[in-house]
């Protein structure tokens, strides 16, 4: 069995976990899992994920307002998140980016609520979990104006936006969606990127990796998405997982 592993972004807040959550997080150590980072999208979320991350002594969290839920986000909003920032186990912002696939919230909007929040970071000497969707262009240009330290989760860009991410400092995160059929930029990045700078996550409940594809995903399900990057880059899994634990913890601890 692999093990050493850490998720380096999850959300076991999510309602798709109200009826098992306390016995699926308890399952986790039995399946190699080290640590989890539950991540917030909204104050209410951070504020759930740093509840979990008191109840179990393996869970951390990140604190943030997602591009999609900074539409009904208040000014005081950011104060409350600063503050939870300052708990213990509190390793990130996040989960904070730009998503321009929807037109709502306003690019504006978002905008501003990412740059607040990445100025936040940066004055917390804190790490950044960033959500870029189909904004590669606008989230880079931020990069290169913060220079914060922190993760590309998700990444959905190309290799060639990944080795300007990497030349900036900042780590891959990838997931399920690697294994996809029709993920060839992905598997492309997978292959090239630095093993320094790679980080293992879920997105749970979403992107189960196959053979799992549609149902809900779970920190248990990494080592086939390990198992897969591993097979790319012509490694073994228990390696490949090792340095990816590694470098979270150069990250985030």
């Amino acid at each position: 069995m692999l093990s050493n592993i850490i998720d380096t972004h999850a959300h076991y807040n999510d309602r798709a976990f109200d009826s098992d959550r306390n016995d699926v997080l308890a399952s986790l150590r039995g399946a190699g899992i080290v640590c989890v980072i539950n991540c917030g999208t909204d104050l209410a979320s951070s504020v759930q994920s740093r509840e979990l991350a008191e109840q179990f002594d393996f869970v951390y969290f990140a604190a943030g307002i997602h591009p999609e839920d900074c539409g009904n986000a208040q000014e005081e909003d950011l104060a409350k998140i600063q503050t939870l920032l300052r708990h213990e186990k509190c390793v990130a912002v996040g989960e904070i980016g730009l998503d321009h696939y929807w037109p709502e919230p306003p690019h504006d909007v978002q905008n501003l609520f990412f740059e607040r929040q990445l100025a936040l970071a940066n004055d917390c000497k804190m790490p950044v979990i960033i959500h870029d969707r189909e904004a590669h262009g606008d989230t880079m240009a931020l990069m290169r104006r913060y220079r914060p330290a922190g993760v590309l989760h998700c990444f959905s860009g190309s290799v060639e936006t990944m080795f300007e991410a990497v030349s900036l400092g900042l780590y891959i995160g990838l997931g399920g969606a690697v294994t996809f059929k029709n993920a060839k930029k992905a598997v492309d990045v997978a292959k090239a990127v630095p093993a320094d700078r790679l980080l293992l996550e879920t997105d749970c409940p979403y992107m189960a990796p196959t053979p799992f594809r549609g149902k809900r995903n779970s920190s248990a399900l990494i080592p086939y998405t390990a198992e897969f990057i591993a097979g790319l880059r012509g490694v073994d899994a228990q390696t490949l997982i090792d340095q990816t634990t590694e470098n979270a913890k150069r990250l985030f601890f």
